[in-house]
């Protein structure tokens, strides 16, 4: 195991997060103590933070939340499970990580996202949104089943409630009998705008304890004898939020659940927050407390700017400057802005097309074509599958939408793709961002399943470009009419080509290129990855490897025949190269074609390989999963 050096200096000067190694310990103090604990716990995340870098604003928003949650709940007894786990550093540094927290998102580090297998504190699995609600749900109905009194919390926010799971879980959740506590951490969606004296009033009845023993002491009775059942009482709640409505003259999506509503209350008063949850902890049903919370609470360029301190980088603390490497000469542009300069060129020539994104305008660069042509560009939220069928709606009367999803998240809209996109054969351009290998996210981030997944399904074209001149071409070609739906994948991060800006030119669709002529080995490599290929190839023929020789395939779907014939009759030895999972991908329809066709020569596939890849860099990563320039080497040499 790699050793991790820690940079962080001495924080004794804290009065109690350093007494506190467990939620048990932080359960000792007085109420009242809780501010400064809140206080303590922020001021260590960014410290963290501004040299380790990671999901800052989030966290930040609600370190409040966070310490009254550990305090008011028996866990790891009670679960709180977490949604979009970018906001559960506070929790990590209070659940036995505080002296750990330093290796958060380094290779054999702490885990960028909460997990079961790191901590009994983690719940459960949150690296992708809105599945919060629908996990706690079936925590809370084990928990009964299994005569547990367990309680079950989900905390759900950042923008998580707009993803289809996060209602088909409130859906279920109102039919079938729990106990479980729903915390809303709204900090941008603005559901709820009333702050009046009523809803203020309202608020400290409903949480009244002596109020809520009554009405739980009535109700028992009128069940006794007949009066109330079931049916009535999920009748009454409906009725009960609907008098609050009317008297608050605000309306909210939960009214017409049996869901009991609590809120909206200050997401940032750990001491209101504590006494709320206290209130509501025992009561029988499902809950939902609605708290307003601010992103980057607490560090005033956060709060300022929480779309760029999502996820800032490396910062001074004490200034707040963001510290950004500044290189020598010019270097290859981000794959994502290439994609978002590009798409603004083609729609300014190209009436037809628009851009479609879940929630990811500045993550994808489709802010550049948003800023251009506002009316033009669709953010729709958390909500991958209904932006594939969103788009697939567009194209099916006429329009060209690129709809640009990462990698990991277009997994959520396998179906959408199948039933919306390639059964009717439309006129679209899915792309996906972030393939492959991204780095410090880890496993529920990593791209490594699109080329396999993709692969098997009629009418779709599926490519990868070498380079940003090649991304330009296809999606150039990709926008030309007829050419159904059309996949492009690319990395994460920067490309090797610093001039990138090229003419636009069709490709022929299912047509690669030889790279380097060869005669010992051939090296078939899929999209950037190739460029490691290359360099592993100088390698190999530097240490007597022989003469290699290279094909850039460019298409996966169609894959180019006539390159496959070719190598197959020429070559006894083949290598193939892709940054995704080796099972299913371009090495498999490489050994499906040969098969298929009587040629056998030796097949070494190099890519991900059958097993989840943990966090670090991504050089880190890929000599882990052997797909860098030595790596590639190495087995060139082998086969040799």
């Amino acid at each position: 195991m790699h050793a991790i050096k820690k940079v962080m200096g001495d924080k004794s000067t804290y009065k109690y997060l350093t007494k506190i190694d467990y939620p048990a310990d932080l359960r000792k103090l007085k109420v009242e103590d809780l501010p400064d604990v809140c206080e303590e716990l922020r001021r260590d995340i960014i410290e963290e933070l501004s040299v380790n870098p990671g999901h800052l604003a989030s966290s930040l928003g609600v370190v409040e939340l966070t310490v009254a949650l550990h305090y008011v709940f028996d866990t790891p007894y009670d679960r709180i499970v977490w949604d979009v786990g970018h906001q559960a550093y506070g929790h990590k540094i209070l659940t036995g990580r505080r002296d750990s927290f330093f290796t958060n998102r380094k290779l054999h580090g702490i885990k960028p996202f909460p997990h079961p297998c790191e901590s009994e504190y983690d719940s459960f699995c949150c690296g992708h949104a809105s599945n919060s609600i629908s996990a706690a749900l079936g925590m809370a109905v084990a928990a009964k089943l299994n005569q547990e009194n367990r309680h079950v919390v989900a905390v759900i926010g950042d923008g998580a409630m707009s993803g289809g799971l996060a209602f088909e879980g409130l859906n279920n959740t109102s039919s079938t009998p729990n106990d479980m506590l729903i915390v809303l951490n709204d900090n941008d969606m603005s559901i709820d705008s009333s702050v009046g004296g009523m809803r203020k009033y309202l608020l400290q009845l409903t949480t009244n304890s002596t109020y809520n023993d009554i009405r739980y002491k009535i109700s028992r009775k009128l069940f006794d004898v007949g009066i109330l059942n079931e049916k009535r009482r999920k009748g009454l709640i409906r009725f009960h939020n609907s008098l609050k409505s009317v008297l608050t003259r605000q309306k909210n999506i939960f009214e017409g659940m049996d869901i009991r509503y609590f809120g909206p209350t200050d997401g940032h008063d750990v001491v209101e927050l504590v006494r709320i949850l206290q209130a509501i902890k025992e009561m029988k049903g499902p809950k939902l407390l609605h708290i307003h919370t601010k992103k980057g609470k607490g560090y005033a360029p956060a709060e300022e700017n929480a779309t760029i301190w999502h996820a800032p980088g490396k910062f001074d603390y004490e200034s707040g400057e963001r510290l950004v490497n500044v290189a020598d000469k010019p270097q290859p542009p981000k794959f994502q802005d290439v994609f978002g300069k590009t798409l603004l060129e083609l729609a300014q020539q190209n009436p037809k097309i628009v851009g479609v994104t879940p929630a990811m305008p500045t993550g994808c660069s489709m802010n550049i074509m948003m800023k251009a042509l506002p009316d033009r560009v669709f953010d729709v939220g958390i909500a991958e599958g209904h932006a594939v069928t969103f788009s697939g709606g567009m194209a099916k009367d006429g329009l060209m939408p690129f709809c640009n999803i990462y990698s990991s998240f277009m997994q959520r809209a396998y179906d959408n793709i199948i039933h919306d996109v390639a059964t009717m054969n439309l006129n679209m351009v899915l792309c996906l961002d972030r393939a492959g290998i991204v780095g410090e996210d880890g496993p529920t981030h990593h791209g490594a399943f699109d080329l396999a997944f993709l692969r098997p399904i009629p009418n779709l074209t599926i490519a990868s470009p070498l380079d940003e001149t090649e991304l330009r071409k296809l999606m150039y070609t990709a926008q030309l009419p007829n050419k159904g739906p059309f996949v492009i994948r690319y990395p994460r991060g920067c490309g090797s080509v610093a001039d990138w800006r090229c003419d636009f030119e069709e490709l022929p669709i299912g047509k690669g290129r030889k790279l380097k002529d060869g005669t010992d080995t051939a090296v078939l490599s899929l999209g950037p990855i190739g460029t490691e290929a290359a360099k592993g190839i100088m390698l190999a023929e530097m240490q007597g490897a022989g003469n290699i020789a290279h094909y850039d395939m460019r298409f996966l779907k169609p894959i180019d025949t006539q390159i496959l014939d070719e190598v197959g009759k020429n070559f006894n030895r083949v290598i193939t190269v892709e940054d995704g999972t080796v099972n299913g991908g371009l090495g498999s329809a490489v050994l499906e074609y040969f098969a298929d066709h009587g040629y056998k020569p030796e097949v070494v596939r190099t890519g991900i390989p059958d097993e989840f890849v943990e966090h670090g860099t991504v050089s880190q990563l890929r000599e882990i999963c052997h797909m860098d320039a030595a790596s590639i080497a190495k087995i060139i040499m082998k086969a040799h």
